[in-house]
């Protein structure tokens, strides 16, 4: 079985974070494994404290996975400062990590910062030149490209102003983008754009899509799809995540991860 290490922080509520990863990891066919970077409180409506692991703990555990696993896969998600930020990079660039899934988390839905803002130039200059594909939200693409964001045009040219930071590709999560129908994400992998389309499915329920979305791709990767072929299994994936997503909690709900066994039952 196909191992896959999510490098990201904790979500008590389970619906996004590293909870969020390894039950992606595991509905997608492959075994996941976890680095801890932060731990948070928070639930379907809000996150309220947050806490960074010591760097040397982050290394050991970095070490831990790399010394006894085959490593197919890597995504990251909340790393916090800067000092997680260039230390998680020294440690994936040491390794020749190649299959890396870098989901640039910046802020919750209820708005708590989950990135520092002094951590973003680490980002771009030290991570995303691992990364064979990063996966921005249209709020977080806005920040990294310093543009607004209001059309699949202004899409494009925020893809191609994150591909110029280093990573491989780039995969603009639009969601409801004004004037475009249903739910679409744009890849540029610096020759060809896709676009990746899906209907709009009317739910409060999405808290962790972003999450699930980025470690799905990474699954898809690990099990030697091609690029273009695993963000396509990842999007019909996110989608009846979605669909299916489960009411629970006063706020915005969790994807559901194992919709498919739902469904036959």
């Amino acid at each position: 079985m196909k191992q896959v290490l999510t490098i990201a922080g904790s979500d008590s509520g389970g619906g996004a974070g590293i909870q969020a990863d390894l039950k992606t990891f595991h509905a997608n066919g492959t075994f996941g494994m976890s680095v801890l970077t932060s731990i948070t409180a928070q639930n379907t409506r809000e996150v309220t404290q947050a806490f960074d692991l010591p760097l040397e703990l982050i290394v050991a555990q970095i070490d831990a996975v790399f010394d006894d696993f085959e490593v197919a896969a890597v995504k990251t998600g909340m790393l916090s400062s800067s000092d997680i930020v260039k230390t998680v990079s020294e440690q994936l660039a040491a390794r020749q990590v190649d299959n890396l899934v870098v989901d640039p988390v910046m802020i919750s839905k209820s708005g708590f910062a989950l990135l520092k803002p002094d951590a973003i130039q680490n980002v771009k200059e030290r991570l995303f030149p691992l990364a064979a594909l990063v996966t921005p939200n249209i709020h977080e693409a806005q920040l990294l490209a310093d543009m607004e964001i209001g059309s699949l045009n202004d899409a494009k040219d925020a893809a191609r102003k994150i591909y110029d930071f280093g990573p491989r590709a780039v995969l603009v999560k639009g969601g409801h983008l004004k004037g475009h129908p249903g739910a679409a994400d744009l890849l540029f992998d610096g020759q060809e754009e896709t676009l990746f389309e899906a209907e709009w499915i009317d739910t409060k329920n999405t808290h962790g899509t972003g999450c699930t979305y980025s470690a799905a791709i990474a699954a898809q990767l690990a099990l030697g799809n091609v690029l273009k072929e695993s963000v396509g299994k990842a999007k019909v994936y996110i989608t009846e995540a979605i669909r299916y997503s489960l009411s629970i909690g006063r706020g915005h709900g969790p994807t559901n991860h194992f919709y498919f066994l739902k469904k036959d039952a």
